[in-house]
């Protein structure tokens, strides 16, 4: 059994990561296989995401007073956690992936930006483009008129480079 000194050191770790992410995945994780555990930390990890397994009574007390309370009210059973300060997009696909192939491991709620989201909405953001295909579209978006105002400008200099040659040859300048 754990000493109260110990407690306390896991309450306040707990409450600081809290404090510090808006983006919390609960999930069971009943009947996991070490394997499966070991392989779905690596999955987590990769997707620049922490994963954790916790007490229910010590993960609501942790979440007293901030935004994620109201996730962490009503636990029940074994609970995991999975979260990140990075993209969130990331760590839903990766769990959804790891979900389908795993079905022992289930979503129970989630928190995303701060808003309390049910096992729907996480199947919803693992069908989101990641940040970086979203930034690619926007600076392709941005960059294109950029592109296409220089073929044009190119194309006025080269149409007027072959007026010019077509009347030199055909003698139409006189000096």
């Amino acid at each position: 059994m754990k000493k109260r000194s110990d407690k306390e050191k896991d309450l306040a770790f707990l409450r600081g990561e809290f404090e510090n992410v808006n983006n919390i995945f609960l999930a069971g994780y009943e009947k996991m296989t070490v394997a499966q555990d070991y392989l779905l930390r690596k999955t987590v990890k990769e997707a620049g995401g922490e994963y954790k397994v916790i007490k229910n009574n010590l993960a609501q007390k942790a979440s007293e007073g901030l935004a994620s309370e109201d996730l962490f009210g009503k636990l029940a059973g074994m609970t995991s956690i999975a979260y990140t300060k990075g993209d969130v997009v990331a760590l839903a696909k990766a769990l959804t992936g790891y979900a389908k192939t795993n079905p022992v491991f289930t979503f129970k709620a989630g928190l995303v930006e701060g808003r309390v989201i049910d096992v729907k909405a996480i199947n919803d953001l693992s069908t989101m483009p990641s940040k970086e295909e979203i930034y690619a579209k926007l600076l392709y978006l941005i960059n294109a008129p950029a592109q296409r105002l220089v073929t044009a400008m190119n194309g006025v200099g080269r149409n007027l480079a072959v007026v010019v040659d077509q009347g030199v040859k055909e003698n139409k300048f006189q000096a």
